[in-house]
């Protein structure tokens, strides 16, 4: 989870940082300031499926799965469940 150290959000967010301090899932509240969203856009966004990265719902909640996350943050995809990631082929 992200520190409450000085650190700067950039440094805080960025994808190193966040590959050496987060577990497999992180709250959609940490997620949302790794992109610079307002925590009730977020869940609005989880709520519709629209997340940039995947979310799991648990109960009445949801956990973002860290590798998604930084999946989108280095690629600048959206990976949000049902994101297909493959391109149509041309016939």
């Amino acid at each position: 989870m992200p520190s409450q150290s000085g650190e700067t959000p950039h440094g805080q967010f960025s994808p190193e940082h966040i590959r050496a301090t987060w577990s497999g899932t992180a709250s959609v509240e940490d997620a949302a300031q790794a992109f610079g969203l307002s925590r009730s856009k977020s869940y609005d966004l989880v709520r519709r499926g629209e997340f940039p990265c995947r979310a799991l719902p648990i109960g009445r909640t949801a956990r973002v799965v860290t590798a998604s996350l930084l999946h989108v943050l280095e690629s600048g995809k959206p990976d949000y469940n049902g994101a297909s990631s493959a391109s149509p082929n041309p016939s």
